[in-house]
C-alpha cells in the first residue's frame, strides 16, 4: 500500500497513505472517549458514536474536531474514535465482520478509501446506509462523491482531496527560457516538446514515477474522462482509444528521458526533494513532501496538468488519492449520525479551516471562499495553493472507477511494463481484460 502525505497549514503535510491514508498514532485526542475496542453502537436515545478510521494525526484529527463543532448543536454528543492503524488493517476487519453477518461488532461510522467503495458495497450491501436525502451533496466536488454513488444513491461522505497538481521548480524553468504559464492549460503534446527542451538545456527531467505503478496511466486518463471501465461496470481496456493515446505518451516521455522511473516510492520522492527531476504530477498530499526540501522555498510553484490530445472533452485535472465516511447499518441513531455530518463535513466552513493545520483539504467547495484557504503559501511562490486545489477539485471529471479498480489497476500495470519489454500494446492489454474479466468471474 503505497503511503502518501498530508498537507499542513503552511502544507507541511505529515506522511500518509495514498489515498489520504497514513500510519497512525496509537491515542486518540481528548475529544474521544478511550480507543479500545468499541462497545456496540447505541440505543436511539444515545448521544454517541463510534467511529473506525487509521492516522490519528490526520482522519482522527478531522473527526475529533468535528465533535467539537458539534458539540455546539448538541452538549451531550460523544464521540469516540478507534484507531485501526492503517487501511489494510481496517480493510480486513470490516471484511471479516461483514462476510460472519455479525454486523453488532461494526462501529456507527466507518472510513472508506474511495476506490475501494464500490467493491465494498458490492460484496456488503446490507452494510451501508443510504444518505441520499440527508446529505447536500450539491457542496461537494462531483468526481469526488460519485465515488460512494450506488444505483443513484448516496452512501457515503466526500472527506479529503486527491486533486492532482503538477509541481515544478521555476528557477529550473526559468534556466531553460520558460515560466510556469507556459506549462499551464497545455497539451501533453506541447509538454513532450518543453520538457525535452528544458532536459536539453538544464540536464533535468520534469517528471518522475515509481516503476511498475500505473499512477500516472490513470490520472492522464481520468482528466479525459475516461476509464478501465465503462457505464455498465464491463471492463474497457483492449478497446479503449484513450488508453493507448495515453500509453502511448508515456512511452515517449520515457524513451525522451523526460520522465524517469524510480524503483520505489522513496526513490520517487528523492527524485524531486533532492533536486535531480524538476517536478512531479500526482495527488495534492504530494505538497507536504515538496516542502521537505527546505532549501527550495519560494521555488516552486503548482499548476493543472496537460490534457490529451485529440480526445473529446479532455481536461486539466484529475484525482489521486483520498476517503469517504459511511454509516454502517450497525448504527442506531442513523439520524445522529446523519446530522452529525450534515453540521460537520457537509456543512461547516469552520471545520475545514480547523483541521486544515492536520492537513485535511476539503472537498467541500465552500471551503475554498475561506481566508484560510486564500492565504499565500511563501514555499510555492506565494500562490493560494490550498485555493487553487479545492477549485482545481470541482472541475476533475466524474468516471466509473469500477467495483474491481484496483485489480484493474494492476493489470494495467502490469500490461504497460510488458509493453515496455516489447511486447504488442493490443496484446498486453488484451491479457490484461482477460484477467480482470477473470477475477470478476467473467468468461472471456
Amino acid at each position: 500500500m503505497k503511503k502518501v502525505i498530508a498537507m499542513l497549514l503552511t502544507l507541511a503535510l505529515t506522511a500518509g497513505l495514498l489515498s489520504g491514508c497514513g500510519q497512525a498514532n496509537s491515542n486518540s485526542s481528548a475529544a474521544s472517549a478511550a480507543t479500545s475496542a468499541p462497545s456496540s453502537t447505541a440505543d436511539t436515545a444515545s448521544h454517541k458514536l463510534t467511529v473506525w478510521c487509521w492516522d490519528m494525526n490526520f482522519n482522527g484529527a478531522a473527526m475529533n474536531k468535528a465533535a467539537e463543532i458539534y458539540k455546539k448543536t448538541d452538549p451531550n454528543f460523544e464521540l469516540e474514535v478507534v484507531d485501526q492503524g492503517d487501511w489494510d488493517t481496517l480493510q480486513t476487519k470490516l471484511s471479516t465482520i461483514a462476510s460472519s453477518k455479525d454486523y453488532s461488532q461494526l462501529p456507527d461510522i466507518i472510513l472508506i478509501q474511495d476506490n475501494a467503495f464500490q467493491k465494498n458495497y458490492k460484496a456488503y450491501p446490507d452494510v451501508f446506509v443510504d444518505l441520499t436525502n440527508k446529505i447536500d451533496y450539491s457542496k461537494f466536488a462531483e468526481a469526488k462523491t460519485k465515488y460512494s454513488v450506488v444505483d443513484g444513491k448516496n452512501y457515503g461522505v466526500p472527506f479529503d482531496n486527491g486533486a492532482v497538481i503538477y509541481g515544478y521548480r521555476t528557477d529550473i524553468l526559468e534556466q531553460a527560457g520558460y515560466t510556469i504559464d507556459q506549462f499551464t492549460n497545455i497539451t501533453w503534446s506541447t509538454w513532450l516538446k518543453q520538457a525535452k527542451d528544458v532536459l536539453q538545456k538544464t540536464g533535468k527531467p520534469l517528471l518522475s514515477c515509481q516503476e511498475g505503478s500505473s499512477d500516472i496511466i490513470n490520472m492522464m486518463l481520468q482528466s479525459a474522462g475516461a476509464s478501465l471501465f465503462d457505464a455498465q461496470g464491463n471492463v474497457n481496456i483492449v478497446n479503449n482509444d484513450v488508453l493507448y493515446k495515453v500509453a502511448d505518451t508515456y512511452m515517449q516521455m520515457l524513451k525522451d528521458g523526460t520522465c524517469i522511473e524510480c524503483t520505489d516510492w522513496s526513490g520517487y520522492t528523492d527524485s524531486f526533494t533532492s533536486g535531480s527531476v524538476a517536478g512531479t504530477m500526482t495527488g495534492c498530499w504530494i505538497v507536504a513532501t515538496i516542502q521537505k526540501a527546505e532549501d527550495q522555498k519560494g521555488k516552486w510553484k503548482i499548476t493543472n496538468i496537460p490534457s490529451l490530445d485529440g480526445v473529446k472533452g479532455a481536461t486539466h485535472y484529475s484525482n489521486n488519492g483520498g476517503s469517504s465516511w459511511a454509516v454502517t447499518s450497525n448504527c442506531k441513531n442513523v439520524d445522529l449520525a446523519a446530522d452529525f455530518f450534515a453540521k460537520t463535513f457537509a456543512g461547516s466552513t469552520d471545520l475545514y479551516d480547523s483541521v486544515a493545520n492536520a492537513g485535511v483539504l476539503a472537498t467541500y467547495l465552500p471551503a475554498a471562499k475561506s481566508s484560510v484557504y486564500s492565504q499565500p503559501n511563501e514555499f510555492f511562490g506565494g500562490q493560494p495553493i490550498m485555493q487553487i486545489i479545492t477549485e482545481y477539485a470541482s472541475h476533475v471529471p466524474a468516471i466509473n472507477g469500477g467495483v474491481y479498480y484496483y485489480d484493474a489497476r494492476d493489470a494495467v500495470c502490469n500490461a504497460i511494463v510488458k509493453i515496455q519489454s516489447g511486447t504488442d500494446a493490443k496484446t498486453a492489454f488484451q491479457e490484461a481484460e482477460d484477467t480482470v474479466n477473470f477475477m470478476m468471474g467473467k468468461k472471456n
